[in-house]
């Protein structure tokens, strides 16, 4: 595994503060574990930071860290430890995961790749000219079956193509992000041609 460090002190926010809706979000899930174990909500609460603010701050881990009753470096541990959190500024409108495993490189992730560096930046984890977009390769997101696929936020774009990767930037692009899931017109991850087996009614 990579070293994962905080973003350089110059791009860092003085402060962080939840919003009400998300300090409500955070008391819900402290509530789930007893007493003295609060601890276990950190990931949790560290995510919606993240969806709040589009990367993870010093600020916000120390934010998180006094809400949890936690020491600093438990906190900064936890994030630098996972990498679906992000530790620097990320685009605007969207980060872009590609994943690049076996199955997806098989299928295509290469193009994917070319593709982001092409409309966002050659390089992975920096910026687009106009801060709206940025992307990284990262391991195994789990949609073997449907590769290639990059995932952007929660959400995974299935089954795609260079054509159909580019709407789905386009889509992004424009604040109108196509519905997640495959690409290709298909049911999760039914045959593209449809069903095969127990067609009869019954």
């Amino acid at each position: 595994m990579s070293v994962r460090r905080l973003a350089p002190k110059e791009v860092q926010p003085e402060s962080f503060a939840f919003t009400s809706e998300n300090l409500a979000f955070a008391g819900q899930q402290i509530r789930k574990y007893p007493p003295g174990r609060q601890a276990s909500a950190v990931i949790a609460i560290l995510w919606r930071a993240q969806e709040q603010q589009g990367w993870v701050c010093e600020a916000a881990i120390r934010v998180v860290a006094d809400m949890l009753g936690m020491a600093y470096i438990r906190v900064l541990e936890v994030a630098t430890f996972y990498t679906m959190f992000q530790l620097a500024p990320v685009g605007r409108k969207a980060h872009v995961q590609v994943c690049g495993t076996t199955p997806c490189r098989l299928r295509g992730a290469d193009d994917l790749i070319k593709t982001c560096q092409k409309r966002i930046h050659h390089h992975p984890s920096e910026l687009s000219p106009d801060g709206d977009f940025s992307w990284e390769e990262v391991e195994c997101l789990g949609a073997c079956v449907n590769a290639p696929m990059v995932q952007i936020g929660k959400d995974t774009n299935e089954d795609l193509t260079t054509e159909s990767f580019g709407r789905v930037l386009d889509g992004f692009a424009s604040g109108s992000p196509p519905r997640p899931g495959p690409q290709n017109g298909r049911q999760f991850s039914a045959p593209v041609t449809g069903p095969t087996t127990l067609k009869e009614t019954s």
